[in-house]
């Protein structure tokens, strides 16, 4: 047996899953680009802060503030802002903010409430402790900002938020299957905004999983996405004084990051995402080792990568998905049990999937995202993975590993 390693539980210990393979099967490891990029020190993070890009720097926008919310994305999320945060306060106190005037608010859009230990994976035990950290909450009644003039979304925002002077949001630059990357105007649509608008804007046709022939809208395009311009023109009227968008490595560290306006922090970072998660092409596999890490709560991202590489033929998909917490709560796509779980928009396995194998665990059937095929099979050790596979796959097996397909997009 041959033995390869992906990362694992990033909120957790994170570490690496040890997966033994067959000698004879032909394996090929496909990173991303910048996989292997050193994470940024804390000066590295604070230079990056103190160069803004079309605005004033932190301090120079505090000035003669009084409230201030700093925004962050959840755990479906791998950006890590703690190291980040303490610049940010420093900033801000030492133009004289009140500390008692600061607050932080998870956008969750429409995924579930954290609670005070996720909070403290995110920003820290020291700033958990200190300040007030609060979730939106999409039914809450919102603050009208305008309508979006692309698909006149009416845009409610979070109250908290929009009752501050000062707007601060940190937001991840990764691939995402709707939005071309996450990060920038996200953090507000569907961040922080209400449920009325999110689901407006979720409903329209240009979503794939509205209207799977739609193009325009999928993982790493951003040209011509209508989708992502509403989403930006949403962010635009909520006006976040202060943008920062982090780009990670394949361990979820902060390799680089862009501070300035949202919409302008988050134009460049795309610039640079475009190259760094992009993973070679690779077509005609007989098996697709797709691991799950910076959103192995929302695993089934995972096959936008994979299915692309199966062999015309046929071949076979291994998910490995193990999150502990099992898969996010979605108010607008989690099953809320076996009869709404038939009414969610799916999509239906290609005819070249021979079976989808969801390695997990920890298993729990009751928050699966993935419809009712007899093709999806879920297991829980690795040697029943590898026995079923071997009953189909001999010598000379092509393999493809993807170390993080939540996070790596195919050009």
């Amino acid at each position: 047996m041959s033995t390869i390693s992906v990362p694992q539980q990033a909120w957790y210990k994170t570490g690496e899953l040890r997966l033994d393979l067959p000698d004879e099967w032909n394996v090929r490891m496909c990173h991303m680009a910048g996989y292997d990029r050193p994470a940024l020190n804390s000066q590295e993070i604070k230079a990056a802060l103190d160069n803004p890009i079309d605005t004033l720097t932190i301090k120079e926008l505090a000035n003669g503030r009084n409230e201030v919310v700093i925004i962050f994305d959840d755990q479906t999320r791998i950006t890590r802002p703690a190291p980040i945060v303490p610049h940010i306060l420093q900033e801000l106190i030492e133009t004289g903010v009140d500390e008692n005037n600061i607050r932080f608010v998870c956008a969750l859009g429409m995924h579930g409430a954290m609670n005070r230990s996720d909070f403290a994976k995110k920003l820290g035990e020291d700033v958990i402790s200190k300040y007030r950290v609060y979730n939106h909450n999409p039914f809450a009644a919102g603050t009208f900002v305008g309508t979006t003039n692309l698909f006149k979304t009416p845009v409610y925002v979070n109250e908290e938020v929009m009752s501050c002077d000062m707007r601060i949001a940190i937001t991840g630059c990764v691939p995402h299957p709707g939005a071309g990357f996450g990060g920038g105007g996200k953090i507000v649509l569907p961040g922080v905004a209400a449920y009325e608008t999110i689901r407006y804007h979720h409903s329209h046709p240009t979503r794939p999983l509205v209207e799977p022939r739609n193009t325009s809208s999928k993982m790493g395009k951003m040209d011509n996405n209508d989708f992502r311009k509403d989403i930006d023109q949403a962010a635009d009227l909520t006006k976040i004084d202060f943008g920062i968008t982090v780009i990670v490595n394949e361990w979820g560290d902060s390799v680089s990051i862009y501070s300035g306006t949202l919409r302008a922090s988050h134009v460049k970072a795309v610039e640079e995402a475009r190259n760094h998660y992009l993973t070679p092409k690779v077509t005609g596999m007989d098996i697709i080792l797709a691991n799950t890490y910076a959103k192995v709560n929302e695993s089934n991202i995972g096959m936008d990568a994979a299915l692309p590489a199966v062999s015309a033929s046929g071949g076979d998909i291994v998910l490995i998905a193990n999150a502990p917490e099992g898969q996010i709560t979605h108010y607008l796509g989690s099953p809320f049990g076996k009869i709404l779980a038939t009414k969610r928009p799916q999509r239906a396995l290609p005819d070249n999937i021979n079976n989808v194998i969801v390695f997990n665990e920890f298993p729990h059937p009751g928050s699966s995202w993935f419809p009712e095929d007899k093709r999806i099979l879920y297991m829980t050790k690795w040697e029943d993975v590898i026995s079923f596979l071997k009953q189909s796959h001999g010598v000379g097996t092509k393999v493809a590993v993807f170390p993080d397909a939540t996070n790596q997009y195919i050009a």
